[in-house]
């Protein structure tokens, strides 16, 4: 089971990370400011994916210059404010933005 959630993880960031060059490219950030977005990614991802009680593969994790946006679906408002929790006290992290939509 470990194995299969860290592998899921995996593919998460990295899909996360190749996408997220896109605003490199039409000039909304640096490149050094990609590197660290894709890292306070790769680590909301992380935490979420160690958190039981957060679906880490329904929830989409974007940052963009240290601004992250939280999207898709909770099954219970706890699950959104803890996945909003978890992004806020993460490192490097200056604001969060939490569109999930509780569907039970």
């Amino acid at each position: 089971m470990k194995y299969a959630r860290a592998l899921a993880f995996a593919a998460l960031a990295g899909a996360t990370i190749i996408s997220a060059g896109c605003s490199v490219a039409r000039d909304q950030q640096t490149m050094g400011s990609y590197v660290d977005d894709a890292g306070i990614t790769t680590a909301v991802k992380a935490k979420m994916a160690e958190d039981k009680s957060v679906s880490a593969t329904s929830i989409s994790v974007e940052t963009l210059n240290g601004t992250v946006q939280l999207s898709g679906f909770a099954k219970s408002q706890a699950e959104k404010n803890q996945a909003e929790a978890i992004a806020r006290n993460t490192k490097n992290v200056r604001d969060v933005r939490n569109s999930i939509v509780v569907r039970p």
